[in-house]
């Protein structure tokens, strides 16, 4: 069955939801289509994950958040985004992966997903960049003890853990399984951790490196993974390590492929930022607009909630205009 609407967003994060609010609020019709749960790249976050925000940056819809700390919890804004979609009775067709999107001669989008197919005459894509890992590309990255998410630190008690990265995803993997008793060693591609690590973990962290309860090697890169063992390629050469898991906290990239496949074209530079106007947020595709941290192409800490929630009003006052003009 085929169901016709004027907007589809690509995406149920807390930009998607935005989005489909605001168009809400417009009485544009719309559709939300997610490949996974609601939130789904917050839901895939670390079980005991604190967000960097304050919680009134992360509210969309005039939905209050109220946490019971300063910065809330994982949990906490699981709980309030299912709140904003139950409050404003969201169109969601959740656990629905787009396999193809193509533009009719008409102008209008046909989208095919896995239940079903859609006509819409705008698409916003929210897509986030959680789901596809920045790989190692080394040998042994195949093998089973090698993780690109983490979820909690019980599995690793008393087992020889690398954390490879510099930012904050993994500092808070390192202490948080060494203090659950873990035997962490962190591999450091760069001279130091980034400056952009939390301001409370960084003297934690630097501390246990110092005294040596997490040990460390900066300017070094993984060589290779073996099943009982790690290769570490350091200023000193190569350092055999043994281990048993390795967590790779490398940071994650939007799907390239599948934004090319929609013909969305990209900018030269390092990277690899998708065309828009970052006045309407339309792509180079009429009628196919970008929201959120998808529009920072590998930049993925240029836009966070707090900074592309705005990103709905543009968008949908765009859409609204053009059908104001349609209409007149």
């Amino acid at each position: 069955m085929n169901k016709e609407t004027d907007v589809a967003i690509i995406g149920a994060g807390p930009i998607g939801l935005a989005c489909g609010i605001e168009a809400k609020r417009r009485k544009i019709p719309y559709t939300i289509i997610e490949k996974g749960c609601l939130v789904n790249s917050i839901y895939k976050y670390p079980a005991n994950m604190t967000f960097f925000s304050t919680s009134d940056r992360l509210e969309i819809g005039d939905v209050p958040f109220i946490s019971h700390n300063n910065k809330p919890t994982r949990s906490e804004a699981l709980e309030y985004y299912r709140r904003v979609a139950d409050f404003w009775k969201l169109d969601l067709h959740l656990y629905e992966e787009v396999l193809d999107i193509f533009k009719k001669p008409d102008g209008r989008f046909e989208i095919d997903s896995r239940s079903g197919s859609y006509t819409a005459q705008n698409i916003i894509l929210s897509t986030g960049f959680y789901d596809k890992p920045n790989l190692l590309n080394v040998k042994g990255e195949d093998l089973a003890k090698v993780k690109h998410y983490y979820d909690d630190p019980h599995p690793y008690f008393k087992q020889k853990v690398i954390v490879v990265g510099a930012a904050n995803s993994a500092v808070d993997v390192a202490l948080e399984i060494y203090r659950k008793g873990g035997d962490v060693t962190m591999v450091i591609r760069e001279s130091q951790l980034r400056n952009s690590v939390k301001y409370w973990a960084r003297p934690d962290i630097e501390n246990r490196i110092k005294e040596g309860s997490i040990r460390s090697f900066f300017n070094s890169e993984i060589e290779e993974i073996k099943p009982h063992s790690v290769l570490i390629n350091t200023p000193e050469g190569i350092e055999e390590v043994a281990n048993d898991f390795v967590l790779a906290m490398t940071g994650y990239q939007p799907d390239f492929d599948f934004l090319m496949s929609m013909g969305i074209e990209f900018n030269i530079d390092e990277y690899h930022t998708p065309v828009h106007n970052p006045e309407t947020m339309e792509s180079n595709v009429e009628g196919l607009y970008l929201a959120g941290v998808v529009c920072g192409g590998l930049k993925t800490n240029q836009w966070f909630i707090e900074n592309s929630r705005a990103h709905a009003h543009t968008i949908l006052s765009h859409i609204d205009g053009k059908k104001m003009l349609e209409n007149y």
